[in-house]
């Protein structure tokens, strides 16, 4: 099986768009998402829609969650605004269409968590699949050896866990070394046989590891690989969408040229 797994699109629509053009290229079996396909942009219909026509399975992500709550409780003030007024365009009414009512009704049934054999896909941690940061910090070693934290996050799964959450992808294994991308020859990791190993997939819509190319990885269960792809998009076609829309801070759209 060659899987891709794709998270944080955040309603941007030109992102995961170049995404989906990149998957089509690489012989996937599927592609599946782990949420967050709403918050902090300007398309959140599009990206939903595009995201059910495309995906074989889709977690649900905090912000998508948010979406739910009267209040938006946890989120700062442009993440909150953003969510507010994705809910005042996607929530339905009595006079929607049908086509409104499910895809609402979608969004608002999306697990937070899915395992499939000896793999673990949670949109945020394995003990808090809906809004735990994994962290790079999570297992730096202060002489005191892995943080109880740390110990945890990998007593939750048995083999392999993808996660997403943070827009910052990595990879972590039991033995609790974080590697960047930038100790990844050519992007990819070789699984090893009976090492528990972690996977943080990046972000499509809002990368934030200074690199403002979408992330998203290609799980290869024959080769026993993770590919990482950073794939390129129109950032200024995606900052005019956020620009066009009043309710969206300017930080939104400025951090997409930086990817912090």
């Amino acid at each position: 099986m060659r899987r891709a797994i794709i998270s944080d699109i955040h309603a941007n629509l030109v992102a995961l768009e170049a995404v989906l053009d990149d998957c089509a290229r690489q012989n996937l079996d599927d592609v599946v998402c782990l949420g967050d396909i709403c918050g902090y942009g300007p398309d959140p219909i599009q990206c939903v829609d595009l995201v059910r026509a495309k995906c074989k399975w889709t977690l649900g992500g905090n912000h998508d969650a948010a979406l739910f709550m009267s209040v938006a409780v946890g989120f700062n003030r442009f993440a909150r605004e953003a969510i507010d007024w994705q809910r005042s365009l996607m929530l339905p009414h009595w006079y929607s269409l049908a086509h409104a009512v499910e895809r609402w009704q979608w969004l608002e049934n999306l697990p937070s968590k899915r395992v499939e054999g000896q793999i673990l896909y949670v949109h945020a941690s394995p003990r808090d699949s809906l809004l735990e940061y994994v962290e790079e910090g999570d297992f730096v070693d202060m002489g005191f050896g892995p943080s109880q934290k740390a110990v945890e996050i990998f007593e939750m799964f048995n083999q392999l866990c993808f996660c997403g959450h943070t827009h910052r992808p990595g990879v972590v294994t039991d033995k609790y070394v974080w590697s960047g991308l930038d100790k990844l020859p050519f992007l990819t990791y070789a699984l090893q046989t009976g090492v528990k190993t972690l996977v943080n997939v990046g972000s499509v819509g809002q990368p934030r590891d200074n690199n403002p190319l979408s992330c998203y990885v290609i799980y290869d269960d024959r080769a026993e690989t993770i590919t990482f792809r950073r794939v390129a998009y129109d950032i200024a076609a995606a900052q005019e969408r956020f620009k066009s829309i009043s309710q969206l801070s300017e930080r939104l759209w400025r951090r997409l040229e930086t990817g912090t």
